[in-house]
């Protein structure tokens, strides 16, 4: 079900606790939010639905991917860049990202998965990540 955004900084900005599969329908809703968004958004995490578990979905190269638990475990190439977030009000802010990331999650079944991702895919992991993080831009 599609749900309402969160724009309060304060909720935002408190880290989400490790999901499990209790947690799969906030993952539908989060899904079904970012796909009913999906000409302004490629990108959301469960804390922007008011969900506070470590869950993401975002745009993989035309199809959506969805993380449970996701971890940054290795990143190279930083640069500066500019990003915009449907939970805050304003235009773009600078932040610092990475071309390679590698990523530790757990998929819908719970099995882990290591994949290293690359540009703009893995920007929007990082922004994500952040938001789990209770990070800001």
């Amino acid at each position: 079900m599609v749900q309402e955004l969160i724009h309060d900084p304060i909720l935002l900005g408190v880290k989400s606790e490790t999901a499990t599969k209790e947690d799969m329908q906030a993952a539908r809703d989060l899904l079904d939010t970012l796909t009913a968004h999906k000409d302004t958004c490629v990108g959301m995490a469960a804390n922007m639905i008011g969900v506070l578990k470590r869950i993401i979905v975002f745009d993989d190269h035309g199809s959506y991917m969805t993380m449970f638990n996701p971890e940054i475990i290795k990143k190279s190439g930083a640069y500066e860049t500019e990003e915009g977030c449907l939970s805050l009000l304003g235009g773009p802010r600078k932040c610092r990202r990475y071309q390679s990331i590698k990523v530790k999650w757990q998929t819908a079944d719970f099995q882990v998965r290591i994949k290293t991702f690359t540009g703009w895919t893995a920007q929007i992991i990082q922004h994500e990540v952040d938001h789990l993080d209770g990070i800001l831009i």
